[in-house]
């Protein structure tokens, strides 16, 4: 059975949604077992042992979450000439465009020679003030749907060889 590593960080619920229904979805691909981990939770020998990931991020000063670029430092040079090859998708849960933190995660997953399955997939909430920041988030449907056929379609690759 191949392993699916999910990794995500969320102060405001909305990433957690996002890769919640990524993981959810990929769980029902039989063979494919799914790990769905908090940042914090998550260390090298989760991302040794996974055969293909997900990296879910909320975007925070135009960029990765602070422990989201934690679970990166504390993992990369563990698994750096290690894991080449394998796929990865990556999602923003962002208040403006997230595209600079899809950058990011793109850098660190080309050090590690990753191999992108899909481009990210940033929802953004348009927060921009202080309380709609911190808010609790709820991530619409049509959204969560998206993250769900990007888990789908990540662990039916990842099945069938493909990735």
């Amino acid at each position: 059975m191949r392993t699916l590593l999910v990794v995500f960080h969320s102060m405001t619920g909305g990433t957690r949604q996002m890769a919640s229904a990524a993981a959810r979805a990929a769980e029902a691909e039989p063979e494919v077992g799914v790990r769905l981990l908090h940042a914090t939770d998550a260390g090298p020998a989760d991302v040794l042992s996974a055969d293909g990931y997900v990296f879910a991020t909320p975007e925070n000063l135009a960029a990765v979450s602070g422990l989201m670029k934690d679970f990166f430092d504390r993992t990369y040079y563990a698994a750096l000439g290690r894991i080449e090859g394998r796929p990865y998708a990556a999602m923003v849960c962002a208040g403006s465009d997230g595209r600079n933190a899809a950058r990011q995660i793109e850098r660190i997953c080309t050090g590690w020679r990753l191999r992108a399955v899909a481009g990210p997939l940033i929802v953004c909430t348009h927060a921009q003030t202080p309380e709609a920041i911190l808010a609790t988030k709820t991530i619409g449907a049509g959204d969560l749907a998206r993250c769900e056929e990007l888990g789908a379609t990540l662990a039916a690759g990842m099945a069938m060889g493909i990735f």
